[in-house]
């Protein structure tokens, strides 16, 4: 299957249901994290919570009720917070992108500066581990981007958005660098080849031809069946990109 239409991603996001250390969320919550180059929107499908974001109008509430969508831009730390069964569609832009490492997670100052460090607070265990290791190593990932997160929020409080953000925004840029090559490859295959399709299609109709038609294709695609993976903010359902 070719990337959907878009060149978007989707995947069905359970929240995690692990009491949060700041007690926020009835049911628990997510790890805070940023994208550094992809947009991202959440639907949500059922439960009750919401989404907290720091952005540039500071820290943010954002209630989610049966079919609201919020989106985030680049740069906008987001927080899933569940007050119960929380449930969301995930809509990436730049499909492959994100799975690539495009997140960078809100831990504290020195584990940021240090890429080795990051690494190693940030991967999960390889093939091998059970899921009783994955969600504990996922847990302690979520738990130290809590405690970055408290005090980027004090910051944000304290300081203002615009200066208390610029910190975490220089380090994500520094930390994601030695993957941009392979990203911008990556994108130039997938996404701008079917917006390149576009703009051929468009330049064809504007003149009355429709060759493009002759080539459609339909496409479908299951779910990974394997285990839902531990994702940034609770379990993951995917589909394949390719």
């Amino acid at each position: 299957m070719s990337l959907l239409p878009g060149g978007v991603s989707v995947s069905h996001l359970r929240v995690y249901d692990w009491p949060a250390p700041d007690g926020v969320g009835r049911a628990g919550s997510g790890s805070p994290h940023l994208h550094t180059a992809s947009a991202e929107a959440y639907v949500l499908l059922g439960g009750t919570g919401a989404v907290h974001t720091l952005g540039p109008d500071g820290f943010v509430e954002h209630r989610l009720a049966a079919g609201d969508v919020v989106r985030f831009d680049p740069g906008v730390v987001h927080r899933a917070v569940n007050d119960g069964d929380l449930e969301v569609l995930v809509v990436m832009g730049n499909a492959g992108l994100p799975e690539a490492g495009d997140a960078v997670l809100t831990f504290p100052p020195d584990v940021l500066a240090d890429p080795a460090a990051y690494r190693a607070a940030a991967l999960l265990p390889g093939p091998g581990a059970s899921d009783d290791e994955l969600a504990a190593a996922a847990r302690r990932r979520r738990d130290l981007a809590l405690e970055g997160y408290a005090e980027l929020l004090d910051d944000v409080r304290r300081l203002g958005p615009a200066q208390a953000l610029r910190p975490l925004h220089e380090a994500a840029a520094r930390l994601v660098r030695p993957y941009v090559p392979h990203w911008q490859d990556r994108w130039t295959r997938t996404v701008l080849h079917e917006t390149d399709g576009t703009a051929r299609a468009l330049e064809g109709l504007v003149r009355g031809a429709a060759g493009h038609l002759a080539s459609a294709r339909v496409r479908e695609a299951r779910p990974d069946p394997a285990p839902r993976r531990y994702g940034m903010c609770g379990r993951l359902q995917t589909w394949p990109l390719g």
